[in-house]
């Protein structure tokens, strides 16, 4: 299965934007699915990540988490993810 990364984010959330244009603007990150999930959509996404937004996740092709980084990440954090994951 194809990796892909998972914005975990929010409407109305100024942080959430300035993750998402940073991510777009990562080299680290041409080539990976990207999408972005808005965690009220579940009440245990907004338990669990309400107070991290914006979190940055790894997932495999199924869905599992491989690795998450919280906001601020940069892109020698995500290289970092993906060599600890992908390699």
């Amino acid at each position: 299965m194809t990796p892909a990364l998972v914005l975990l984010s929010t409407s109305d959330c100024s942080l959430c934007d300035e993750a998402q244009r940073a991510l777009m603007a990562m080299p680290q990150a041409v080539g990976l699915m990207l999408s972005v999930r808005d965690i009220a959509t579940s009440d245990a996404l907004v338990a669990r990540f309400g107070e991290r937004i914006p979190v940055l996740r790894l997932e495999d092709g199924q869905g599992t988490c491989m690795g998450e980084l919280d906001w601020p990440f940069t892109g020698e954090d995500l290289a970092g993810l993906l060599a600890a994951h992908l390699s």
